[in-house]
Formats: structure tokens, C-alpha cells, sequence
């Protein structure tokens, strides 16, 4: 059947479109939107808001644009070709390669959510959870993203956290956390020495999209005793270069 005999509900087909604007622009505006679609703004305004109320879309307080929600992300990890698909092999290597468990995550707000784990075969491994949260600002999932959201994200997420401490190693202000900001881009990875649990030391590096930001982390976690220097530098090496080649499986430019 030709697309031109199958029934079209154009609210849905304009609301599809307008997802599609952002296929190569990371936030756009209502009147940007409403331009590229020759659609009338209040039309476009209602759909928004639409998308947005169920977080297929989400709106930047700072700038009035939008960009591509959570939700939206969530539903896309479903498909067979998912960030999921992609990731659990390369967890699965880092297992078999260092023996200790690794993740992946995102960043949500103040927080990073975990999508999966694969464990290590230890009897003394971490205890995090997929699904559960973590703090951004003393995890190394959460440096290793935070590290590399364009300046202006960064600021608007330091301005959110609110700063508990976990640990004696946890960073509780906002100059230590920038200073150790800079040492993740000068590696490429992050660390987590003890600074949310003691006795687990965390590696993790990003997972950059079309436009350079980070979206999702890869992680391996183990207890310090397991954990030398050396080790710590290797895995981070593996890291960046299994980061890189999923944001190449995922279609991202590198």
C-alpha cells in the first residue's frame, strides 16, 4: 500500500516532524521549529507542549529552547539496535578482561541512573543496582559526563547540586569538583577514588553523541585492595577506546 492510501492522523505525523527537526540541531525554539515545518506557531506551541508534558521532549529553562527528552531516549533503548544491544558486549569484555563489574549509565538531573551492570565473578563486588541513582558529582560516571557537557550545561548543573558527604575522600564544593573536572579532560577518563563508598574505587569514561556532549557513560567499579595505579591506568585506556568505538556503532562522527 503507497503512503498516499494509508490513513494519516496529521496531529501525529506533525508531532513526528517536529521530533525529526532535531535530527541535526541538539535545542531549537517554537518559532525555529514552526519555520522549518511551515506550521502556524500556536500549532506548533500545542504540540510542544504536548511532547513535552510526556517527556519526549524537554524544555531548557535557561535558553526557552527544547531538545529531545529523556523519555524519547528511554523508548529508543528498546528497539533492537539499542545503546543496550550495543553496550552489554563491551561490558562483557571488561569482565572478561579485568575481572571486576562494569556499567553503563546516564545522567539525569543531579543524579546518574544505571541501565546495566554485568558482574563480576568476585565474591567482594559493588552493590549498585540497574535502575538505581547515584550522585553525579562523586561517581566517576558522573565526573566523566560532567567533564565534557558544554560550559554553559556544566554551570547550570553545579548550581543544582546540593553537596553531602559520603566519605572522608568526597569533594563537597564546587572549585575541587572543577579542579578535578580538569584532570578527567586531560585523561579522558575519571576515577572515583573512595569518595562515594570506601573501599570501592570506580573508572569510567563518556560516550560523546553527534555534537561532541556526553550522553552515557561506560564504568568498571571493584574494591580498592584489586585496584593498583597501573591497573586503574590500563582500564581507563580500554575505557575511552570501547567509548569510542560505541558512539562510532551508534552513528556518531568521531
Amino acid at each position: 500500500m503507497s503512503n498516499n492510501n494509508k490513513k494519516i492522523i496529521q496531529s501525529v505525523d506533525k508531532a513526528i516532524q517536529i521530533m525529526k527537526c532535531f535530527n541535526n540541531s541538539e535545542e531549537l525554539g517554537v518559532t525555529e521549529i514552526s519555520k522549518m515545518l511551515n506550521l502556524h506557531k500556536s500549532t506548533t506551541f500545542g504540540l510542544i507542549s504536548t511532547l513535552n508534558a510526556n517527556g519526549i521532549l524537554e524544555k531548557n529553562d535557561n535558553t526557552g529552547k527544547y531538545k529531545l527528552g529523556l523519555e524519547l531516549y528511554r523508548l529508543g533503548t528498546k528497539v533492537n539496535l539499542s545503546l543496550r544491544g550495543i553496550v552489554i558486549p563491551y561490558l562483557e569484555q571488561l569482565v572478561s578482561i579485568y575481572g571486576e563489574t562494569a556499567n553503563l549509565v546516564i545522567l539525569q538531573d543531579t543524579s546518574v541512573i544505571y541501565l546495566e551492570k554485568v558482574e563480576s565473578s568476585h565474591s567482594m563486588r559493588i552493590s549498585t543496582l540497574v535502575g538505581g541513582k547515584k550522585p553525579v558529582y562523586c561517581t566517576a560516571v558522573g565526573k566523566a559526563m560532567m567533564a565534557f557537557l558544554p560550559h554553559k550545561d556544566l554551570e547550570d548543573l553545579l548550581c543544582k547540586i546540593k553537596f553531602n558527604k559520603y566519605t572522608d575522600n568526597t569533594i563537597v564544593d564546587k572549585q575541587s569538583l572543577l579542579e578535578s573536572l580538569d584532570e578527567v579532560r586531560k585523561k579522558g577518563y575519571a576515577e572515583d577514588h573512595e569518595e562515594l563508598e570506601m573501599g570501592l574505587h570506580c573508572i569510567a569514561a563518556p560516550i560523546l553523541n553527534q555534537y561532541k556532549h556526553p550522553f552515557a557513560a561506560i564504568s568498571v567499579s571493584g574494591p580498592v585492595t584489586r585496584m593498583s595505579g597501573d591497573l586503574c591506568k590500563q582500564i581507563g585506556g580500554t575505557l575511552v577506546k570501547f567509548a569510542q568505538e560505541i558512539s562510532t556503532k551508534l552513528g556518531y562522527v568521531q
